[in-house]
């Protein structure tokens, strides 16, 4: 009994310290100020993308007060640390520098605006994003995607074989991932348009949970796993309904137009004509859609879907 009462007396509890009665340090605040603006701070990983970037191995006012300095190369793919952080007001080109530690425990110095112009996030869906975003890339996908669409649609016409939108498959799935992506363009320009450093803290730090990020980019993030489910189902029902030759032919042409639903809606969105392209094309998809004769009932005998009562063409079974 006096045992019990000693150990339990002897319990002292740890009350959780509050967020506000913690003390940070001045370079502590600096560098959460830093990070709320740019994004990023002390201890961040990047990755080179560029094929070189040239790293100043002396401090950055050596070089502002010409005095001889050093620098040294870092090829792509190397990865680097940020180490350092220093805002010097007398810069005229730029006043933020960037100490960063290479893969050879090598530190260098360089502007942010030289660092950020070769280097990307070191985490995929970072590089991800970076290459889409990528203007060259861009143009030349609007380019390869129209000519390929055009390609593909004269040749799917003359064979005669089944197209989306246009003679479709008895399945809802590929029209609903066109409008997905349809979807899912124009809001990603939206936020690039309305909430650009939204986008780019989920740029520095990104994730796939929706439910972790602000409710427009939850919205995006959400419309993207749809997407990925919906094609899915839409290359099962594929195969599903079209032989081996038939179904590559439409999947192709399903790539081509949604590559083409991205580039036309993720470009007008930023001229604002996008919105309405987006209503006009989602009543068109839908009386496309229902425009085409669809199966309605089951054969008895054999499972195959029939679109009126009598003779099933798989098994010529009777149905009444």
């Amino acid at each position: 009994m006096c045992l019990c009462v000693v150990l339990v007396g002897c319990y002292n509890r740890h009350e959780p310290k509050s967020e506000a009665l913690v003390q940070y340090s001045e370079r502590q605040l600096d560098s959460l100020s830093f990070q709320s603006q740019h994004h990023y701070t002390n201890n961040y990983n990047f990755v080179v993308w560029s094929d070189t970037m040239q790293l100043l191995r002396q401090l950055p006012e050596e070089m502002l007060n010409n005095m001889p300095t050093d620098s040294f190369p870092v090829k792509r793919h190397s990865r680097l640390v940020v180490s350092q952080i220093r805002i010097i007001s007398t810069d005229p080109v730029d006043s933020v520098w960037v100490e960063l530690a290479t893969e050879d425990c090598e530190f260098g110095w360089t502007h942010e605006a030289s660092l950020l112009a070769n280097v990307v996030p070191d985490d995929p869906i970072s590089q991800f994003i970076s290459i889409f975003s990528n203007s060259h890339l861009l143009i030349f996908l609007v380019i390869i995607s129209f000519i390929a669409f055009c390609y593909w649609l004269m040749k799917m016409m003359k064979l005669k074989t089944s197209i989306v939108h246009f003679r479709d498959i008895d399945s809802f799935f590929p029209t609903l991932l066109m409008i997905l992506v349809a979807f899912s363009a124009t809001l990603y320009a939206s936020i690039q348009m309305f909430a650009p450093e939204m986008w780019r803290h989920f740029y520095y730090h990104p994730t796939l949970n929706p439910f972790s990020v602000p409710l427009l980019l939850g919205v995006f993030i959400a419309s993207v796993w749809v997407m990925l489910i919906v094609a899915i189902a839409a290359v099962e029902d594929v195969y599903r309904l079209l032989h081996f030759r038939e179904a590559l032919m439409y999947l192709g042409g399903l790539v081509a137009v949604a590559g083409l639903n991205y580039i036309v809606f993720s470009l007008t969105t930023l001229f604002y004509v996008g919105y309405v392209l987006l209503l006009l094309y989602v009543v068109w998809a839908l009386w496309r859609y229902f425009q085409h004769p669809h199966s309605k009932f089951v054969c008895g005998n054999c499972g195959a879907t029939m679109i009126s009562k009598g003779h099933c063409p798989q098994c010529g079974a009777l149905n009444k």
